[in-house]
């Protein structure tokens, strides 16, 4: 399954934030507003929306007619003029036939026009979006409901979770209320309105798919997983809850076509608020940062090391002077629970540190040697790295496979390594599991090694598995190995 994001890509990679065409930048006017306006505004008390709670047996289906009416004035219709270098962005899916056809070759410093969605937080027109919709434009134009036009100033933007805050000169706008993602659960109504392909304010309808997914884009965001169709120019739009509360921003979708397929994700809008906070009040963003790599436990690594689930985030490695270092995280450790939050996946800690900031205390409970250890990391700045990155999953040669040797001098000098031994060559359950010569085992089962007598009592006490800390090149990650 390929991932989209809401922004321009090739062909089936259309994203679901703007249609990027190749076009000459359009000025729009910016009209005043209507003397009907204020009637329109006239706020209704959320409680007026049916609460779809389950009563004597049926369901009471939520009002999404009045939400529409009552909040699709405060979604807006964003377009895009700028300037791109290099290979244009196609995320319409018939622009590629179209450029083909006409020989078109590539251009620099290429002319594009870009659509997606946004709404309105603040009377005074603060709107949030994508950050991926506004970026590289020259000129941000939003289009309200009453047909109003205004020239949008881009006050700030993150890609690292994909937010952008906008502001346009007016006054007395509709808004959305904001809601929360605390006790959204899986299988409730949810709404979206946007401007899939340029049609603007439409709505579509489904149900939570999931809280709290990660996704391989080295994002930090919980993501919200819906069923709600959304497609490219439905970026930025707001995800409402049954009540008529904004609990997302649509962003992503998978899809092996380009276009939506049962699968979209919608950033939680705890995080989205956190960022505009920031970028209203500075002007910028700064991201926490814990300093680990972590890995997935799996059944093999869990019975490695001796863990009742396969639950937690594996420290694979930890960065030197960071804020793991400094409150004592080791590699082998495997993180239980963070602030009372239950870490089950490894994505679990990467969301739950993008949601922190700098100089926010962490208090972890921590899986060490088959004891319970209490651990509190101040965290740090992050800089362009992930905050808390996952890495990809990954003796006794006669029941794993391997034939072990210790480093030589040389070697251990080359390295900086004070610890290990050397895989000669492999083969068995060893060589199943990934271990290729020329790794360095650093540990087993989280304790070091220096001999390659240490490697086999350590695996002649493992009943099940082991997790052999491996080291090749630069990286270090956690195999686990069946054993017997």
């Amino acid at each position: 399954m390929q991932k989209i994001s809401l922004k321009a890509a090739p062909l089936v990679l259309a994203l679901l934030g703007a249609g990027i065409i190749g076009g000459a930048a359009v000025e729009a006017v910016h009209h005043a507003a209507p003397p009907a306006t204020a009637a329109v505004l006239a706020p209704v008390a959320p409680a007026t929306v049916p609460s779809p709670a389950v009563a004597g047996g049926s369901v009471v289906m939520p009002d999404f007619p009045f939400i529409t009416q009552r909040y699709g004035p405060a979604v807006v219709n964003i377009s895009v003029t700028g300037r791109r270098s290099g290979m244009p962005d196609m995320s319409d899916p018939m622009e590629f036939f179209r450029r083909f056809q006409r020989g078109d070759r590539p251009q620099r410093n290429t002319p594009v026009h870009g659509m997606g969605s946004g709404f309105i937080v603040g009377a005074d027109g603060v709107i949030l979006t994508n950050a991926h919709v506004v970026r590289d434009a020259t000129e941000v134009m939003v289009k309200l409901t009453d047909r109003r036009e205004f020239r949008a100033k881009v006050l700030g933007s993150d890609a690292k979770t994909d937010v952008a805050v906008l502001k346009i000169e007016a006054s007395n706008l509709p808004t959305v209320t904001l809601g929360s993602t605390d006790s959204l659960r899986a299988g409730e109504w949810v709404l979206a309105i946007g401007a899939p392909f340029g049609f603007e304010n439409t709505v579509t309808a489904g149900v939570v798919s999931a809280k709290g997914r990660s996704l391989p884009d080295d994002s930090s965001v919980p993501f919200i997983q819906t069923d709600v169709a959304v497609n490219p120019g439905n970026s930025g739009g707001p995800l409402f809850n049954a009540r008529g509360e904004v609990i997302g921003i649509n962003s992503q979708i998978y899809s092996q076509s380009g276009g939506y397929q049962g699968v979209s994700f919608a950033i939680p809008i705890e995080v989205a608020n956190r960022i505009k906070d920031q970028i209203v009040r500075t002007g910028r963003v700064e991201h926490a940062r814990l300093g680990v790599s972590v890995q997935e436990v799996n059944q093999s690594l869990a019975d490695s090391f001796g863990l009742d689930r396969p639950e937690g985030a594996l420290v694979a490695s930890v960065e030197k002077g960071s804020a793991a270092d400094r409150a004592g995280l080791k590699p082998g450790d495997v993180i239980r629970s963070a602030n009372g939050r239950v870490i089950v996946s490894s994505g679990d800690l990467p969301a739950l540190v993008g949601l922190a900031a700098p100089g926010e205390r962490i208090a972890m409970e921590v899986w060490r040697q088959g004891k319970k250890v209490q651990l509190t990391a101040e965290l740090g700045r992050a800089d362009a790295t992930a905050t808390a990155a996952a890495v990809p999953r990954g003796g006794d040669e006669g029941r794993l496979g391997l034939a072990l040797r210790p480093l030589d001098p040389q070697e251990r000098m080359q390295s900086g390594l004070g610890a290990g031994v050397v895989v000669q060559d492999v083969g068995g359950p060893a060589e199943a599991a990934g271990v290729e010569a020329g790794d360095v085992v650093l540990a087993v089962n989280g304790t070091p090694v220096t001999s390659v007598e240490e490697v086999k009592a350590a695996v002649e006490k493992s009943k099940k598995s082991v997790a052999l800390l491996i080291q090749r090149g630069d990286e270090k990650i956690f195999v686990p190995i069946r054993v017997g």
